[in-house]
């Protein structure tokens, strides 16, 4: 039996999981294992509430053009929700498509300009007939830590004000193949196109996630043995 129990909104998890985004869950099980806490998933999807107060963390992930289109229209719903789970500061990881739906807009391949939830300052721009495809390092400036994955996306995102990018691309093309950025970092949510999943080849990332909901839910509970922990390179 785990001595600390966290809950993980999956949003729109049976929609939005076109690469392998539910690794990254796989991935925070296995650290929260090693942190004496276990993980209780629950997928929010089209038509249902998020309540930010029975959540500890979040999954935003991925899709195609038109599970994003569809989605964009359920969105509005949960605005004030996702607001005031970013506003208190609990961790969320966007992955791609969430990370574009959480900006202002993305324009989609076809043209169209979908409205996101403006809670993040990005907004995203479309390629026409390219695709930022391949393995991709970045540095985060704050940490030293060098991050690795695989990037497989047609937009091109600008970072807005209060954003800081998840790192600096080393090799690849990262937000816009023009300003050396990759992801975003704004409070505690954590943006990036990284595939592979990205929590499977970058521990660092997913031992931040956990430190930070368990400080959250458990603030006057001693956590430097977790903070302590060293992650594996890739498990």
């Amino acid at each position: 039996m785990a001595k600390y129990h966290l809950n993980l909104a999956h949003l729109y998890g049976n929609l939005l999981n076109t690469y392998s985004d539910v690794g990254n869950i796989i991935a925070l099980r296995y650290y929260a294992k090693q942190m004496d806490a276990d993980i209780k998933v629950k997928v929010i999807s089209i038509g249902q509430e998020f309540d930010p107060k029975k959540f500890d963390i979040a999954l935003f992930g991925g899709g195609q053009d038109y599970e994003q289109f569809v989605i964009s229209k359920d969105l509005p719903n949960k605005h004030a929700g996702i607001k005031k789970f970013i506003d208190d500061q609990k961790p969320l990881l966007a992955i791609c498509g969430g990370y574009q739906l959480l900006g202002k807009y993305y324009v989609g391949a076809n043209g169209e300009k979908i409205p996101g939830l403006s809670i993040l300052p990005h907004y995203t721009l479309s390629q026409d007939h390219n695709r930022f495809i391949g393995d991709i390092t970045i540095k985060n400036e704050q940490t030293g830590d060098e991050y690795h994955g695989f990037e497989n996306h047609n937009g091109m995102t600008f970072l807005g004000e209060g954003e800081q990018p998840l790192g600096k691309v080393i090799s690849g093309h990262g937000n816009n193949g023009q300003d050396h950025t990759e992801g975003a970092i704004y409070k505690e949510v954590y943006c990036s196109y990284f595939h592979g999943p990205i929590l499977t080849r970058n521990g660092e990332i997913a031992k931040h996630l956990l430190i930070t909901a368990l400080h959250n839910k458990y603030p006057d509970e001693d956590f430097s043995q977790q903070e302590s922990l060293v992650v594996n390179p890739t498990f």
